[in-house]
């Protein structure tokens, strides 16, 4: 892995910051408030997780942090299926969705996994 000064520096962060886009302009006209609130909450949290996480002070403080934020991206996840089911997305979208949130959730936990054995920072 190379050198991370920033949380912008890592790559889940990019992805997730690109899911949250997604996200607004998926469900942005939305007019079930409700839902529109939750999974903009649940992306959104992937990237506040992320951050916070690396800013703490240390590894295992961060780990926790990824752990929720993968837990948000489950969720965020799991929105999809139930915005393809409501047809508040078309299921090709949906599908890219999930896609990306499952790369998301892999790499998330890799990064764990390279958290308990190396210093990241």
């Amino acid at each position: 892995m190379g050198t991370v000064n920033d949380f912008e520096d890592l790559e889940i962060w990019r992805m997730s910051r690109v899911l949250v886009n997604n996200i607004y302009a998926d469900f942005g006209n939305c007019r079930d408030f409700g839902f529109k609130d939750q999974v903009t909450r649940a992306g959104v949290s992937i990237m506040n997780n992320i951050s916070e996480g690396f800013c703490r002070n240390s590894d295992a403080e961060f780990r926790h942090f990824l752990n929720i934020s993968k837990g948000s991206a489950g969720e965020v996840k799991n929105m999809y299926y139930i915005a393809e089911d409501l047809n508040f997305v078309g299921t090709e979208i949906s599908v890219d969705r999930r896609n990306k949130t499952q790369r998301l959730i892999n790499s998330i936990g890799a990064l764990m996994k390279y958290l308990k054995i190396n210093k990241l920072h």
